[in-house]
């Protein structure tokens, strides 16, 4: 199944400059886990060592947060568009 993954800026440089990536997955977790396998090291820069999403990034499935759609279990399907969304803060 083929989701495709908008990835911000920030991790661009992991994914070698691509601001979008197609990877599969049947949910979240299994996405992170696919991106992880094809451009190493963006897991650590997602979730934490108990590999859940780290409070400061917001995924959006199809524009939906996944917050509402139970998380790393949000479940996907084959077409679906995946933002990865750092939380800005500052001063």
């Amino acid at each position: 199944m083929a989701v495709t993954v908008r990835i911000p800026t920030v991790l661009r440089k992991l994914t070698k400059s691509q601001a979008e990536v197609e990877v599969s997955g049947s949910d979240i977790s299994a996405l992170i886990d696919d991106l992880e396998a094809k451009y190493p090291g963006i897991k650590e820069r997602i979730c934490n060592d108990e590999g859940k999403i780290r409070r400061f990034v917001n995924i959006f499935i199809n524009d939906e947060d996944i917050r509402f759609r139970g998380n790393e279990t949000a479940k996907l399907e084959d077409g679906d568009v995946v933002s990865i969304v750092p939380a800005v803060a500052g001063g």
